[in-house]
């Protein structure tokens, strides 16, 4: 493909932007921290020099480089070269960026969800934005396999990652790389910000070998800007050959050393190194210091003429390239080169004497075009043909991604089954099926497909890849009830033993709708226990509001012979208290199916969110009932009396999940002596608080009928009436039931890592059996005894 040349009017303009880029994104950072008051006495923050070295390439990006249809995550710190980039577009308000950092301002990383700039992928939790646009990629490959768009309306966009070179110290950035090439990413751009500094020191000089080595081992094509084009030109003079050698063998922390120095440590370092090299006299001889030191300086990643040859080279290329800019961190600004760089800001004097250098006059400093030397109306007109620029922004959509219908779900039928059984039955039902529904599902697991009961919906849909690859087990006739053809119409993405990869997946299947404008509805399978190991991109995926379907099994020490490294404790907390996450705990396979027929409807809704399902494998015998609307508003919001107590009843036991014989049992024991007591089966702790809190604040605003399903269960109990909770999982997911009406409550639960063992020795060891609750009613009845009769105590 031949290279696209540009018109020297064009990189000119390119150049002034890029100064006036510079100029917002490092102004915003001052404002924010030198003139806009701090009542609170906290710092605010910023990072002018992180921004500094990538104004090039963003420039080049934004103003040329990219298409509607491409997307992009921007380096966390350089967002404010983002939103400077995007006022310049009419995309982003002033005053946003006069509060950058502060209530209701432009966020200190782009976000998705606050920010008003059209931000296509949330960062800031270094290293899982860029690993996103891979996945964004494959997602996409799925949508156009599956021919869900028009490619001639709807062209494959490329997803491109900003990154600094210490984001490459993140292991989810090369567990996304290994996934890419099992799938055979295409469209994908990453562009390493090489500037070798990073937090808190500079970046080992070995650094950009194995990042070559290992972007070339999965098949990447690596790109190194290193050179701009004034270097590249003296390489080509007597003194070039040595001094490219001089420079290629610098340490890092001796470059950046000298770039904080300035053109007289340029010149004596070169002296001195270089003595005796031929023609270093007439170049040394042809340069000020100051030009000296802009050559020196002179790298890939801030030439702009250079940085659009290399985009443009890669235009087209079936194949995911990484782009290597040599940058320095703080260019252009004092701080360029700086150890302690990272976190710097400019004192007043030296932010006045930027200003001045640019041209821009004092009071005009949030204007647009002060200081350019080009009239704003020539300005104006070359930004309003940016190709990027032509993009439909969210906010100027007009039509929605459609709503998929939801038909009833079969609850499956047995006597007998666990709710990772019913799971995989009601999916494999679903799978079988000619429903919208069926047809927008895509499921995801990290190499438990078969043991957390995906199986059948992958026989019924099939494994995705973008080339069809058959079984070769089924060619050769060995038998096996699993189908593993992979093929491009296939639903079920595989996924290798990494929980970040997973949650990265869901979070960009989850977003479909926005970054593709085609609704997907992922639901991705796990170990409950192996949440907290892909949490950190779970919370990211939640962050953006990306809609998934999370199926957490086995869990708890139910899942007893495993052992403690299998046995979660804590994710119902984890459940409980996640944003942008609806969490439950079904007991039952009626339960399970009315929940995930509301989850699929509400994973679309504006207001709703994702949904996580905490499920087991222990079979439990399943009750003969209809599920009636009552019942079935119950589970949704989160609990329903199991045995409806006596009017005034002074004791309830509340179960969550898997324990329900236990509980139930328990009851049974105790009804004899405690008439009139309840039994509140809890599908969901997490709805159950959250309404409750709602409630509360309702409340305040005026509205004092405000009442929570869970206020209104308990109120049918005595104000003094006592509460037993228990379930297999921290018992804080319960105890808080106490607080709801001010009734005593003693919550069961685990709250130690388990061990190995069946579940009646494991129940009993971790006090969850039936004796456990049946031992906590006598030990509240005796407390509340205490209480109403107290003992007289004589000082001796």
């Amino acid at each position: 493909m031949s290279v696209i040349s540009h018109q020297p009017a064009d990189i000119t303009t390119l150049q002034s932007l890029e100064k006036k880029i510079l100029w917002l994104a490092t102004w915003m950072i001052h404002q924010a921290n030198t003139t806009r008051s701090k009542a609170d006495g906290v710092k605010v923050g910023g990072h002018q020099a992180s921004c500094a070295s990538l104004v090039s390439v963003m420039t080049a990006l934004f103003l040329h480089t990219l298409r509607a249809e491409d997307r992009i995550a921007v380096k966390p710190h350089a967002g404010p070269v983002f939103h400077a980039i995007q006022y310049l577009l009419g995309n982003q308000t002033l005053g946003r960026l006069k509060n950058f950092r502060d209530f209701g301002g432009a966020q200190p990383y782009p976000s998705k969800t606050k920010d008003k700039a059209d931000v296509d992928f949330s960062t800031g939790s270094v290293g899982l934005g860029v690993a996103e646009t891979l996945f964004a990629s494959m997602v996409q490959e799925y949508i156009h396999s599956h021919e869900l768009v028009d490619p001639k309306e709807s062209p494959k966009g490329r997803m491109i990652g900003l990154l600094g070179d210490a984001e490459l110290d993140e292991g989810n950035i090369f567990e996304a790389l290994l996934e890419g090439w099992k799938h055979e990413v295409k469209n994908c751009w990453w562009i390493v910000d090489y500037n070798r500094q990073s937090l808190d020191g500079v970046i080992n000089d070995r650094l950009f070998n194995r990042i070559t080595g290992f972007f070339s081992a999965v098949n990447w094509n690596v790109v190194a800007l290193k050179y701009g084009l004034k270097l590249q030109a003296i390489f080509e003079t007597p003194i070039g050959p040595a001094l490219k050698i001089w420079i290629d063998d610098c340490p890092n922390q001796t470059y950046s050393a000298l770039t904080f120095q300035g053109g007289p440590s340029w010149r004596e370092a070169l002296k001195l190194d270089l003595k005796g090299a031929k023609g270093l006299k007439a170049f040394l001889g042809e340069y000020d210091d100051d030009e000296l030191h802009a050559l020196m300086t002179n790298l890939g990643g801030h030439d702009m003429e250079a940085i659009l040859q290399a985009f443009d080279e890669a235009e087209g290329k079936d194949q995911p390239h990484c782009f290597i800019a040599y940058t320095i961190k703080g260019y252009n600004l004092p701080l360029a080169g700086h150890k302690d760089n990272h976190a710097g800001i400019l004192n007043e004097g030296q932010i006045q004497k930027f200003r001045e250098s640019l041209g821009v006059k004092e009071g005009e400093e949030w204007e647009k075009f002060s200081g350019m030397d080009m009239p704003a109306e020539d300005i104006e007109r070359f930004l309003s043909e940016v190709p990027f620029a032509q993009r439909i922004t969210r906010e100027q959509r007009t039509t929605q991604a459609a709503t998929i219908a939801v038909p009833e779900l079969l609850t499956p039928d047995a006597p007998s089954q666990s709710t990772q059984e019913a799971f995989g039955k009601i999916m494999n039902d679903l799978g079988r099926g000619t429903s919208e529904l069926a047809k927008r599902v895509v499921t995801t697991a990290p190499d438990v497909t078969v043991s957390t009961n995906l199986g059948g919906w992958v026989n019924q849909r099939s494994p995705f890849h973008i080339k069809k690859r058959e079984d070769i087990f089924r060619q050769m006739h060995v038998p096996s009830p699993h189908k593993w053809s992979q093929q491009p119409k296939g639903q079920h993405i595989e996924l290798g033993i990494a929980e970040n990869n997973l949650f990265l997946l869901l979070g960009a299947l989850g977003l479909s709708h926005d970054l593709f404008e085609q609704r997907l509805l992922p639901v991705g399978t796990l170990y409950d226990p192996f949440i907290a190991r892909g949490l950190d991109a779970m919370t990211y995926a939640c962050y953006q509001d990306a809609r998934f379907m999370l199926v957490a099994t086995p869990s708890g020490i139910s899942l007893g012979p495993e052992g403690g490294a299998h046995q979660s404790i804590f994710t119902p907390l984890i459940g409980m208290g996640h944003a942008n996450l609806a969490s439950f705990e079904p007991a039952y396979a009626d339960e399970l199916s009315a929940i995930m027929a509301w989850g699929f409807g509400h994973m679309q809704k504006p207001g709703g969110s994702s949904v996580y399902l905490r499920l087991s494998t222990r079979p439990l015998e399943q009750p003969a009932r209809e599920m009636s609307s009552t019942l079935k508003a119950g589970i949704l919001a989160g609990a329903y009396w199991a045995v409806e107590p006596q009017p005034g009843a002074e004791l309830a036991i509340a179960y969550s999940g898997v324990v329900a014989p236990e509980a139930r049992a328990a009851f049974n024991i105790i009804r004899e002596d405690i008439p009139g007591a309840g039994l509140l089966a809890i599908t969901s702790q997490d709805r159950l608080y959250s309404s409750w809190t709602a409630a509360a604040q309702a409340r305040k605003g005026g509205h004092q009928g405000a009442r929570s399903p869970i206020e209104q269960l308990l109120s049918e109990l005595s104000p003094e009436a006592s509460l037993v909770t228990v379930q297999d999982g921290h018992p804080l997911a319960l105890g808080w039931l106490g607080s709801v009406l001010g009734q005593r409550c003693e919550a069961l639960g685990v709250d130690r890592f388990g061990q190995a063992g069946s579940v009646a020795q494991l129940y009993a060891e971790y006090g969850i059996d039936t004796d456990a609750v049946v031992d906590a009613v006598a030990d509240i009845i005796v407390q509340q005894a205490s209480v109403t009769t107290p003992s007289s105590i004589t000082a001796e």
